[in-house]
């Protein structure tokens, strides 16, 4: 965009912006007045219909990834790398859909640090915790680089002051209403969001097609066919890596506390599966129009630069006012992830690690909100270090999912008899991806298919995916340990929950 036309946007870009945020924040304050203790604050008092809990689902996860990150990543590379997102986490809502939303929501926890308490131990709740928290600090930094990126496209704002009002905005209306602030402005921003991406997209294919929007989306057709390839299936290594990704965005969410927290706040176990797999499906759709922006963005502006793809799209063709809102879309997908991505570790924090050392001191509500306010803090430092958000994101789902996913389902769907084999499985897990990282064990032209302990002899030669094989490794240190304190090497059981809750 030249410095003309950002010239004249700024004025009513800035009109706009302001009056959308005293509307988050009126709603807020009305938030603020149903919450009276940590449940109303952390799980909305279970009382959330279908409709709202399946924007709240849907609002978690359609942020900087789905509206910036990826758009950017499909101009350059083409369509192999929507694995991730949209249809890595479409496919991550419904099977916590069908799998596991109904077991979890009858358990009547506040947090999935509660459930590792359950069934494996104070020890298994306090190490499921310290993998959780950190997890959240890359994926909400990925939000404030992102949007960041947009602020500095139509303000030239300088990135780090603009990295701190973001994060200053986007944590306040979580700090009044919790959950019920969240849920709420949810709902508002993802009606923004239908409504910009549809007039966008409509916009952008008619100038496509010149003047014909089906003659619009043929023309995504001119692409380089490499492009158009959504399974790339040229090598082994390429289909693995692709699998890996695959399976880092449909399973390393599972384990995470803001997909739990939302179905712990359905009103019914019911309504926390079907809204699951609801928000799964809508996600699919509504998340592969960026997808088909950033195709066209290909075509239509080939020398584009900047990372920035729905919203340069949005300056370019639509008029001051359209483009305005707009603008306003991707700060409402991106802070509806800010909020829900700073509550949840928030939750853990207060509910499963402070609440003892603490109890007593200070009210549980109080405790809460300070958390919200350290993870936010957190959060800012962690942008400030410089990675890019696709970096950032990949590394929070990949913590979840190697260290988390093992203990979740034998949790779930066996009747645990020790803490130790949840305990081996999370050390065993986060020891490899720790490891991993550490040594700087990876191909660094694999992206995020890199393979498992690439350089050491005898493993890293095999090239096998690296998400996938640390996975595998932490639910074979389950089932080993498992075996063992079967057999009488072990504590006495732990949990006298039913296998099937």
């Amino acid at each position: 965009m030249d410095a003309a036309a950002r010239e004249s946007l700024q004025p009513i870009l800035a009109a706009t912006i302001v009056v959308y945020m005293l509307g988050m924040y009126a709603i807020g304050v009305f938030a603020k007045g149903k919450v009276e203790n940590e449940e109303d604050y952390l799980v909305a008092g279970r009382r959330l219909p279908f409709s709202l809990a399946t924007l709240t689902l849907l609002a978690t996860w359609f942020g900087a990834e789905t509206l910036l990150t990826t758009p950017g990543e499909v101009a350059e590379e083409g369509l192999r790398v929507t694995a991730l997102d949209p249809i890595g986490v479409g496919l991550c809502l419904v099977i916590a859909g069908f799998l596991i939303a109904g077991p979890m929501w009858r358990m009547s926890l506040l947090t999935l640090g509660d459930f590792f308490r359950v069934k494996f131990g104070r020890t298994a709740e306090l190490l499921a915790s310290l993998i959780l928290v950190p997890s959240y600090f890359g994926w909400v930094a990925a939000q404030f680089l992102a949007l960041s990126e947009v602020m500095q496209l139509f303000f030239g704002w300088d990135p780090s002051w603009g990295l701190v009002v973001i994060a200053v905005v986007g944590t306040g209306y979580t700090l009044l209403g919790g959950m019920w602030s969240v849920t709420l402005t949810d709902a508002v921003q993802m009606a923004f969001i239908f409504f910009g991406l549809l007039v966008l997209t409509n916009v952008v294919f008619v100038e496509l097609g010149n003047g014909s929007l089906v003659a619009g989306i043929t023309e995504l057709k001119r692409h380089d066919a490499d492009k158009l390839v959504l399974v790339p299936r040229e090598s082994r290594e390429a289909f693995l890596g692709w699998l890996n990704v695959l399976a880092i965005g449909a399973l390393g969410n599972l384990p995470g506390q803001d997909l739990m927290q939302r179905m712990f706040a359905s009103k019914s176990p019911r309504v926390a599966q079907t809204s699951c797999v609801a928000a799964g499906v809508l996600y699919w759709l509504v998340g592969m129009l960026p997808v088909m922006l950033a195709l066209a963005a290909g075509l239509l502006m080939p020398e584009m630069e900047t990372k920035a793809t729905l919203a340069a799209l949005a300056g370019a063709f639509l008029n001051p006012f359209l483009a305005s809102v707009f603008v306003v879309v991707i700060l409402s997908a991106v802070l509806s992830t800010v909020t829900s991505a700073v509550l949840s570790p928030a939750g853990i924090l207060a509910q499963n690690v402070l609440a003892k050392p603490l109890a007593g001191k200070i009210s549980p509500l109080k405790l809460n909100r300070y958390c919200v306010v350290f993870v936010a803090a957190a959060s800012l430092v962690t942008a400030w270090l410089g990675e890019s958000a696709a970096e950032l994101l990949g590394s929070a789902y990949e913590m979840t999912l190697v260290g988390l996913l093992a203990p979740l389902l034998f949790g779930l769907w066996t009747r645990p008899v020790s803490s130790l084999p949840a305990l081996a499985s999370m050390l065993v897990g986060i020891g490899l991806w720790t490891l991993h990282f550490a040594l700087g064990l990876h191909d660094p032209e694999a992206g995020w298919g890199e393979w498992f302990l690439i350089g050491v002899p005898h493993i890293g030669q095999w090239k096998l995916p690296g998400a996938l094989s640390m996975t595998a490794c932490s639910f074979g240190a389950y089932l080993i340990v498992d075996a063992a304190v079967r057999y009488g090497f072990g504590r006495k059981p732990t949990s006298v929950m039913p296998a099937r809750p």
